[in-house]
C-alpha cells in the first residue's frame, strides 16, 4: 500500500510547535564541545543535549539523534552522552569526533519530562484519538528545526539516527519530513501487522499505538516515504521486537521505492544478533553518514 507523506502526518497527528532557544552552557570535553540546551517548544520547556566539533567555522553537517526507550525513563537525551547498554559506547561523542553537530532532546514522559508515566500520558491521548507517538514526532520535529537555524550546522546535510524507539522516531519522522536528508535507523523497523499477528506487538511500549495508523500505512510504506534520500536498515534476526517474518514484509513494501536508485538503500541483518548495536551496524553508519552527508564536490 502507498501513502501520501501529508496524510501520513495527519495519521500521527504531526504538528510541530514553535521553538526557541532559552538558554545555553557550553561545556570543553577531550576533543568535542558539548552543549547542555534550554528550548522551549510552545510552553513547554525541554532539554537538549547537543555535541559538536571543537573550534569548526565551517557548516558543518548533522545529525538528530532520537533516543531510545528501554524502560530507562530517567535517561532520555542523556543517552547520547552516556549511551546504553544495548549501544557500543556514546554517540555523541563518536559523532562529534567525526565532524557532526548531533542533538538529541528528552521525548515527553523521558529524562527531565519524567513526571508522567507513559501509560499516564499515552492514555489520555488515546482517549482524544491522539497519540503520544505524534507528541513525540511533533517535539523531534521543533529539535530539527533548531537544529536546522543553527549557524554551525548545514541544513542542506542533516541526517536522522536512532536505535529501538529512536529507530522509529527517525525513520518516521524522516518520511513526513524532506529537510532529513539521509536516516540510519537500528533495531525497531518491521511490519506492524504481523508483529500483531505473531503477538510481538505486546514487547513495545503503549507510546507507538497510533489510532487507525494500521488502515492505511505500515512500517514498510512509511519508510517508503523517505526515498529517494538515503536509507540504512539496521536489524538483528534474534531481536524478538523485530522478527524476521515482519521484518520481511515491511522490506518487500520498502524495497520497490528505491527501484531507480538501488545504491540509496542498504540493509544490515545479522544473524544470532538481538536487539542491540553491533560493530558492523556501527561500522555501516558511520560509513553512511560520511558517504551521504558530506559536502558537495567542487
Amino acid at each position: 500500500m502507498a501513502i501520501a507523506r501529508s496524510r501520513f502526518r495527519e495519521l500521527v497527528g504531526l504538528d510541530e510547535p514553535e521553538v526557541a532557544l532559552i538558554a545555553r552552557r557550553i561545556e570543553m570535553q577531550d576533543g568535542y564541545v558539548v552543549e547542555h540546551l534550554r528550548l522551549r517548544l510552545g510552553d513547554t520547556e525541554v532539554r537538549g543535549l547537543l555535541t559538536r566539533p571543537e573550534d569548526d567555522t565551517r557548516r558543518l553537517p548533522a545529525i538528530l539523534y532520537g533516543h531510545s526507550h528501554g524502560g530507562g525513563y530517567g535517561i532520555g537525551a542523556s543517552e547520547l552522552l552516556e549511551g546504553r547498554e544495548y549501544l557500543l559506547d556514546p554517540l555523541g561523542p563518536a559523532f562529534a569526533r567525526a565532524g557532526y553537530v548531533t542533538l538529541s532532546i528528552d521525548m515527553p514522559v523521558f529524562g527531565e519530562r519524567a513526571s508522567l508515566s507513559e501509560g499516564y500520558a499515552a492514555k489520555a491521548l488515546l482517549w482524544h484519538g491522539k497519540s503520544l507517538f505524534g507528541q513525540m514526532l511533533s517535539d523531534h520535529s521543533a529539535a530539527l528545526t533548531y537544529l536546522a537555524s543553527r549557524e554551525d550546522v548545514d541544513p542542506a546535510r542533516i541526517g536522522a539516527f536512532g536505535i529501538s524507539m529512536g529507530c522509529v522516531l527517525s525513520y518516521w519522522l524522516a518520511a513526513a519530513d524532506e529537510r532529513i536528508a539521509a536516516v540510519a535507523h537500528l533495531c525497531c523497523f518491521a511490519d506492524l501487522r504481523t508483529m500483531i499477528d505473531l503477538g510481538a506487538h505486546d514487547g513495545h511500549g503503549i507510546y507507538l499505538t497510533v489510532p487507525g495508523l494500521l488502515r492505511e500505512a505500515d512500517g514498510g510504506s512509511i519508510a517508503a516515504l523517505i526515498a529517494p534520500r538515503p536509507q540504512l536498515v539496521c536489524i538483528g534476526e534474534a531481536d524478538a521486537l523485530t522478527p524476521p517474518l515482519a521484518v520481511e514484509r515491511a522490506w518487500a513494501e520498502l524495497e520497490p521505492a528505491y527501484a531507480d536508485v538501488r545504491d540509496r538503500l542498504e540493509l544490515v541483518s545479522e544473524p544470532g544478533v538481538g536487539h542491540r548495536e553491533t560493530p558492523a551496524m556501527r561500522a555501516a553508519a558511520m560509513a553512511f553518514f560520511a558517504t551521504h552527508l558530506a559536502p558537495p564536490m567542487g
